[in-house]
């Protein structure tokens, strides 16, 4: 109730409404091309008939008495006396003719221009046709009902070209809505089960009333586990809604420098897990933030260290191509299914739960390559691990700072 009173009166603000409500509803196209088509016929015909009406009289004015009869005035020749009353006589039927000409042009006229009116009226109706089938499917279609089609069968024209785009942004709002079901659904599990351990651990603690200081010190250690829990997937929900939207200050970046700093921060993580890591870091200047390149960097080798195994190897790679850079991160592990490698990127998605994590680290990944105008590629090999490679667009480096000017200053 409240929506709909809210939203009545931004209707009658719209200058669309407004408009019809002040002059009636507006012509519909068939109408229009309607009467632009009698338009354009009705002078096309008049321009005709113009041309030949006066091709007519020009003739008939132009020819002699005796040129109607078929013969040459010889050079002697005197008209008769009564020649003026011949000459009337013969103006008196020309304009007569051609009276009768030009009824009888505008009486052709009028009835073809009413069968050309009829003729545009059904070739627009026939011509517009797909268009109501787009607009009856476009009223049919509701978030609860995406999956039907125009399937246009058509020749490929304008309108055909209209309808395969109309199915395909229906496709696309399809998978979108699907995604984010998805996502509020395992966004409300991830929630659900850190809440309900911490109002189970309250729950026995205040059921008990001998409770002792070490009960109540495991009931506190096991909230507080729970909530730095959730503290983590709200970050991480953040983050992934943060680099799905327009990044924000962008500048020229050094993937290479980024990975390098990355590796440092992670490298002691990596011997621990018993992992061994390299690189082979070359310059890769991309435009983006800084920041969220750097976390989309941080998220490829904490998978690779959090879901590989002891003994396995991590290898971090940048370099760039023709009009491209690419950040290539490559661990190993068991192997991996190639389409559920594809699917890995989705939100919520972990082939391995025990491992930890809230399977958004490469939804990051992708969210942030596709913010900068970039694509990701997941690939498995046979031998088994992971294989991730992110491509960006590729910048000019980011100047260096005259150290000439910087001594002076100082």
């Amino acid at each position: 109730m409240g929506v709909s009173r809210l939203t009545r009166p931004l209707a009658l603000l719209r200058p669309g409404s407004a408009r019809r409500r002040l002059h009636g509803p507006a012509p519909t196209i068939r109408l229009r091309l309607t009467v632009m088509y009698g338009v354009l016929f009705l002078l096309t015909g008049a321009v005709l008939l113009t041309i030949g009406y006066a091709l007519v009289r020009s003739n008939l004015r132009g020819h002699h008495i005796f040129r109607e009869l078929g013969l040459r005035p010889p050079r002697t020749f005197r008209p008769p006396p009564d020649v003026g009353v011949i000459r009337a006589i013969q103006a008196q039927i020309e304009s007569d003719a051609l009276h009768k000409l030009l009824v009888e042009y505008l009486l052709a006229l009028g009835v073809t221009t009413m069968i050309a009116v009829g003729t545009g009226w059904l070739l627009a109706g026939r011509a517009l046709r797909p268009l109501r089938d787009i607009t009856a499917t476009a009223r049919r279609v509701s978030g609860q009902n995406l999956r039907e089609r125009i399937a246009l069968q058509a020749p490929a024209d304008e309108i055909k070209e209209l309808a395969d785009t109309f199915d395909g942004m229906l496709e696309r709002l399809d998978a979108a809505f699907a995604s984010q079901r998805h996502f509020v659904a395992n966004a409300s599990h991830e929630l659900r089960t850190p809440l309900a351990i911490m109002r189970t651990e309250i729950d026995v603690a205040l059921a008990d009333p001998d409770a002792d200081v070490t009960e109540l010190r495991a009931m506190g250690d096991a909230v507080r586990d729970s909530i730095d829990r959730c503290e983590r997937l709200i970050e991480s929900l953040l983050m992934l809604a943060r680099s799905e939207a327009a990044t924000g200050r962008e500048e020229p970046v050094d993937l290479g420098a980024l990975a390098a700093d990355c590796i440092t921060d992670l490298h002691q993580r990596a011997a621990e897990a018993e992992i061994e890591l390299s690189d082979r870091l070359q310059q890769a200047w991309a435009r983006g933030e800084p920041a969220l390149l750097e976390r989309m960097i941080a998220n490829l080798i904490d998978n690779g260290i959090r879901y590989n195994e002891p003994g396995g190897f991590l290898t971090v790679s940048t370099g760039t191509a023709e009009r491209s850079v690419w950040l290539e991160v490559s661990n190993g592990g068991a192997p991996i299914e190639p389409d559920q490698a594809a699917t890995l990127t989705e939100p919520f998605r972990r082939l391995h739960r025990s491992a930890g994590g809230f399977g958004l680290g490469l939804s990051i990944v992708r969210s942030v390559a596709e913010a900068h105008s970039g694509s990701i590629i997941v690939t498995a090999p046979p031998s088994g691990g992971l294989r991730v490679r992110v491509q960006l667009p590729r910048s000019a480096p980011a100047p260096r700072p005259d150290r000439t000017r910087i001594l002076t200053e100082t």
